[in-house]
């Protein structure tokens, strides 16, 4: 150990007369870990609602899909298939149909997205049957007996299950907004359909306005034959995925269109990140504050200690290791409030994501308890950047402190 920083040690620790700069050494240390442990903490929740978004995204959402860029339908959507999973990190491949529908029930009428899929491959590729709560996917390979008749299965989300009036079991109608000729006259294209499973993704908006069925019965009601509206590829890598958009873009050219997971929802993260942005930025005055404190308390230092200073420099001590002594103090009180801000908001983290402290009300968020992801480079980067303020705030005490002439302070002693 340096004489320098056992002179820094020993600055800590105050007389009987000079008790209150020791109190503000103690706030000093008590600003900086306040500020370290909140940042950290709200880092870890910012982090734990993106990677929640994005999973349940991901659930709901295919990781690259591949439709005709004018709109118009895939008439040989196997060939399509295939290509795709001719592509590194493809583990599955599979057509859909998707299309705006009106579903009715029990008198009531709402607007929604049917999504035809494969039941067999539903949940290699779509990843639905996680969020499904009754029923399974499965079931909608199978027609189910109402009444006499035998009707096509459909999926629908809790909510819309609730909005509609109905449950498991019962019959819903839906109706194509394109006209078809009758006895009657043209009218909307409708077909009978019954519930037979219900999911809940904790997503309003999808749980009101995605409804999915087996891809021939979504062909027949729509009269599309055997041609899809797009294909669907699920990757191994799902960060993989704008790579492997690019690559079916050059191999299957035009009018085919390959979009990744992350251009489709390129807004919704850039938000939740630059939002994540300015808490830090924010939060971070907490440890500008702090640091303003450490500025007082070792200015104060200075001026009690001067005739020390000019002892020390009259017993030949340098002007840079006077200011080592008081970049010492500064950075220990910097380091030991880092240290202690970060194991709080380490400890703090790990106790609301064990025992969930923190209830959310429902209907507002998708999740019931506040996620908390735990990631190293977030304390890193905090306990970093709160280190150097910290000692940023020593440099101009340290330099009042290295100017002292000890000839000016011994002179009438």
């Amino acid at each position: 150990m340096g004489w320098e920083l056992f002179v820094g040690l020993r600055y800590l620790r105050s007389r009987r007369k000079e008790r209150f700069v020791s109190v503000i050494t103690v706030i000093s240390t008590v600003s900086v870990l306040l500020g370290v442990m909140v940042l950290t903490i709200v880092l870890s929740v910012m982090t734990g609602f993106e990677e929640d978004l994005r999973a349940r995204v991901l659930g709901l959402n295919p990781h690259v899909r591949v439709e005709d860029r004018l709109g118009g339908l895939i008439e040989h959507p196997e060939d399509v298939v295939r290509a795709a999973l001719t592509e590194p990190h493809v583990v599955a491949a599979a057509p859909v149909v998707a299309a705006q529908v009106l579903v009715t029930g029990n008198g009531r009428m709402f607007g929604v997205y049917l999504h035809g899929v494969e039941p067999d491959r539903a949940s290699g590729v779509h990843g639905i049957s996680r969020f499904v709560v009754e029923g399974n996917v499965t079931s909608l390979a199978h027609r189910i007996a109402f009444e006499g008749v035998r009707l096509p299965p459909v999926m629908i989300g809790r909510e819309l299950a609730r909005r509609l009036g109905v449950s498991r079991g019962d019959r819903v109608t839906l109706m194509v907004p394109s006209l078809m000729a009758s006895p009657l006259g043209a009218l909307p294209r409708s077909r009978r359909f019954v519930v037979v499973a219900l999911y809940d993704s904790g997503m309003v908006e999808y749980d009101a306005g995605l409804i999915y069925t087996s891809i021939d019965d979504a062909r027949a009601l729509l009269g599309l034959g055997h041609a899809a509206t797009g294909v669907e590829a699920v990757l191994d890598d799902p960060y993989a995925a704008p790579g492997v958009a690019e690559s079916l873009n050059v191999q299957l050219g035009l009018p085919y269109w390959a979009r990744s997971w992350t251009e489709v929802h390129r807004n919704v993260f850039q938000a939740l990140r630059l939002e994540k942005t300015v808490y830090f930025l924010v939060l971070l005055l907490i440890i500008l504050v702090a640091a303003f404190t450490i500025v007082a308390t070792l200015y104060m230092v200075v001026l009690e200690k001067h005739r020390d200073i000019a002892v020390l420099k009259a017993m030949g001590a340098t002007n840079s290791s006077v200011a080592t002594i008081f970049l010492a103090k500064g950075l220990l009180i910097g380091v030991l409030g880092t240290v202690l801000g970060a194991l709080g908001g380490y400890l703090s983290c790990v106790l609301l994501d064990r025992y969930q402290l923190i209830g959310l009300p429902e209907g507002v968020f998708y999740v019931s308890t506040l996620p908390v992801r735990i990631v190293a480079s977030n304390f890193v980067v905090v306990a970093a950047a709160s280190v150097v303020i910290c000692l940023a705030a020593c440099l101009f005490p340290s330099w009042k402190a290295a100017r002292v002439v000890p000839v000016e302070v011994l002179r009438y002693e």
